[in-house]
């Protein structure tokens, strides 16, 4: 595949063959746009210009076909390849380190590689998580390199997996270091949002940082009274059912669960580097939400007899119906729960990059206990054979312990 005499484009995506690049480039490329998918990962370019979605995205398979047909899309691994004009959206983020530090160096390395090809005045878009204060850095440090080029700040916050549905009808949140990328950043979004938010840049970092915050800590309150619930011999599942029939301020009250996966953990823990380790909410959070694994396996201690048992697990992608494993909690369980038992199998229905999966009739067949660590809309109406079965997402009729 050819890095270089491309075809011009309308429009650059970094990062434009993964979870949140793709949708994104599809869903630009449906308006009418010609969009340059920029990515390392070369088995997903193939895999894309094959018209293969490279990983689970609900919907997208006829934007990606029509895309296709229409010559709406290019490739490339190379930076050399950016046309030099046309906005450059990058959705590269701000990871944090084994001390939940964020490391903003990944931003820096990012657009140190990107930056011989840019031209002035090319609007920049940063896209992904940022560590606050970000925005306005990078507009200040192009600066002091004598660089001309309008940066902007407009974070995605779509569901993974259902990218496409919601790139459509979520209102877009617009942030630019300067009126002029804002304007810019805003006319570009609006061709495929139904309503533009504007905020200056540090708003719409903070924006995206509680809204995930947030949830991370709704997530750990339900998991918090569900241990609370299991501690006191009461069903949680009928605690949750009473206290949400009919009664809209508790609607959105989740599901006791594994919450996982590349953002919520990782974003409450950038804001409470940002605000000096005082975000006590987000750390008690983390403390219930990572120790949930491990409050499964004393469960299944004070139940069973592990040294003699085989424990299957059900479910390894970090949330239902996605095959991404990114931060996945099972596979901290996996590895816990191999202190504990005889042995431990492990099996998911839309995972394909690990070779140590097992189908699932062999999984059931070869286990004396389940967990179920993902409900999988796969899983419903499952027959288990009988076998015992730790269900802490209320997702089986009640039969297990």
């Amino acid at each position: 595949m050819s890095d270089v005499a491309l075809p011009p484009v309308d429009l650059t995506v970094v990062g434009g063959a993964g979870h949140v690049g793709l949708p994104l480039s599809l869903a630009f490329a449906a308006t009418g746009l010609r969009v340059l998918i920029l990515d390392l990962n070369a088995a997903a370019l193939e895999s894309i210009r094959a018209g293969r979605l490279p990983a689970i995205e609900y919907g997208a398979e006829p934007y990606l076909e029509q895309a296709l047909r229409e010559d709406r899309l290019a490739f490339a691994s190379d930076p050399a390849a950016i046309s030099g004009h046309g906005p450059v959206i990058i959705t590269i983020g701000t990871p944090v380190d084994e001390f939940l530090n964020p490391v903003h160096k990944a931003i820096e390395q990012g657009i140190d590689g990107l930056l011989p090809h840019l031209a002035d005045d090319q609007l920049l878009i940063l896209r992904s998580t940022v560590f606050p204060g970000t925005t306005e850095w990078l507009d200040r440090t192009l600066r002091e390199r004598n660089r001309r080029l309008p940066v902007a700040f407009c974070p995605e916050r779509v569901v993974q997996g259902h990218a496409i549905k919601e790139l459509h009808s979520m209102p877009q949140i617009v942030s630019g270091a300067t009126p002029e990328a804002e304007e810019a950043a805003a006319r570009l979004f609006a061709r495929i949002a139904p309503e533009i938010v504007r905020v200056s840049p540090m708003e719409a970092e903070f924006a995206k940082l509680f809204a995930n915050a947030y949830r991370y800590i709704e997530f750990a309150a339900a998991n918090q009274f569900y241990m609370i619930a299991q501690q006191a011999g009461v069903d949680f599942y009928k605690i949750h059912a009473a206290v949400t029939h009919n009664y809209d301020r508790m609607r959105t009250f989740p599901r006791a669960g594994f919450a996982a996966g590349p953002c919520l953990f990782k974003d409450a823990m950038q804001l409470a580097s940002f605000a000096s380790n005082q975000f006590s909410l987000g750390q008690s959070a983390m403390q219930v939400n990572e120790g949930l694994p491990l409050y499964v396996i004393e469960r299944l201690r004070q139940q069973h007899d592990l040294s003699r048992m085989t424990v299957g697990l059900l479910g390894m992608a970090f949330k239902a119906d996605v095959d991404d494993i990114r931060s996945s909690l099972s596979y901290k369980l996996r590895k816990m729960l191999k202190l504990h038992a005889k042995d431990v199998l492990a099996t998911d229905p839309h995972v394909t990059v690990d070779p140590s999966l097992l189908p699932l009739e062999e999984v059931i067949r070869r286990s004396d206990v389940l967990v179920l660590c993902v409900p999988h809309t796969a899983y419903r109406g499952l027959s288990t054979s009988g076998k015992p079965v730790f269900d802490l997402w209320g997702f089986f009729p009640p039969t297990g312990p």
